[in-house]
């Protein structure tokens, strides 16, 4: 599976984010949400794209013990983490495009901003 969800394959999510090179691309999302339901097939197709990366598609309605007492209002909220450090973390407009050029911006030699505030994710699926 190209996008993770956090009751399936945890055991390899778990194993792929051990790795702190490893990026973590979390769609912060919620069931009833249609222009959720609409990005998630693109979302996926973007996974595609960053092999390297781990694409996870998270309810937040569902999974609330998951984003230390964060309350998601704007759908889509993207969350991406390296192994130390939140590199962005916000509502996106659901075009995928958005977030194909912040990803590819993140691959640059730069040095990646270290965003607070955002839930510890990460530590949480591990």
């Amino acid at each position: 599976m190209a996008v993770y969800l956090p009751d399936t394959g945890a055991s390899d999510l778990s194993r792929r984010l051990d790795d702190p090179q490893t990026i973590l691309v979390a769609c912060l999302c919620a069931a009833w949400c249609g222009t959720c339901r609409e990005y998630l097939p693109k979302f996926e197709e973007l996974s595609g794209r960053f092999k390297d990366h781990v694409f996870l598609w998270l309810d937040v309605e569902e999974h609330t013990d998951l984003l230390d007492d964060q309350d998601i209002e704007d759908f889509p909220t993207l969350l991406v983490q390296n192994g130390t450090q939140t590199l962005f973390y916000g509502p996106m407009l659901p075009h995928i495009g958005h977030l194909e050029r912040l990803l590819d911006s993140l691959q640059s030699d730069s040095p990646p901003p270290n965003l607070p505030g955002a839930p510890e994710l990460r530590r949480s699926l591990t």
